[in-house]
């Protein structure tokens, strides 16, 4: 960052505040990670704290930036509205009745596609994909452990995302990915001895492990994901329209 951006013709704050809109739409500051913090600002522009953080207010009030005590400043993308009713994810899901969700990162990894995953997302086997592994929370509760495959292409700087900040569903809305249909099947599965630790269960208690098949508007496969649920902690229904 130059600090020669800032000027005197207006106030200090103002002009910071579009140096930062600026980077953003840019890309130079990616949705979903973090922008340097007060401090690094002040000292790069030269100014004092109180001016940056009226700069990072007036950005957050108009809903460029999100600010998460403890972890920083990110920037949120550009939204677009989704029909929650067709898709959900464990964030929608658990704030429509009233629970708080919380997750915890187990694996967060970038490998290649091989030939399974290349033939699903249509891209070669050595083509980078995501690979999450994450535990489901209601409340301070496991709910759900997720495994979660996601090409490369699609979210470049997914791995600087902070994945308890944003949903993987924010995320998608950031890269204008409209998701508007799944194919979802249902099985009885049972966890090793180490999942089974992590959502407090024996390990030969039966879970259930929903595989989805995820799709965008443009009919191309966005996501591959796994989640074995506690059957107790969870219910589920299926409309018929005929």
């Amino acid at each position: 960052m130059e600090s020669q951006e800032i000027t005197y013709n207006s106030p200090m704050y103002l002009q910071l505040r579009e140096v930062i809109r600026t980077k953003i739409e840019d890309g130079e500051y990616q949705p979903g990670m973090a922008i340097p913090s007060e401090n690094e600002l002040a000292e790069t522009y030269g100014i004092n704290r109180m001016t940056v953080r009226s700069a990072i207010d007036t950005l957050i009030r108009e809903g460029m930036l999100l600010s998460v005590q403890g972890k920083g400043v990110f920037v949120v993308g550009k939204k677009h509205e989704r029909n929650l009713d067709i898709l959900e994810g464990f964030t929608q899901i658990m704030r429509s009745k009233n629970s708080e969700p919380k997750f915890k990162i187990l694996q967060n990894n970038e490998r290649e596609a091989g030939k399974l995953f290349a033939r699903l997302f249509g891209i070669n086997p050595e083509d980078p994909i995501y690979y999450i592994k994450r535990t489901c929370y209601d409340n301070k509760e496991p709910v759900s452990i997720e495994e979660l495959f996601i090409p490369a292409y699609l979210v470049p700087k997914f791995k600087g995302i902070d994945l308890t900040v944003f949903s993987i569903y924010e995320i998608y809305a950031f890269y204008q990915i409209n998701l508007v249909k799944a194919v979802q099947t249902l099985d009885i599965a049972r966890l090793n001895q180490r999942d089974a630790k992590i959502l407090d269960e024996e390990c030969d208690a039966p879970v259930l492990l929903f595989e989805c098949i995820s799709y965008d508007d443009r009919d191309r496969v966005i996501e591959f994901s796994r989640s074995y649920t506690r059957g107790g902690k969870s219910d589920y229904s299926v409309n018929f329209t005929l």
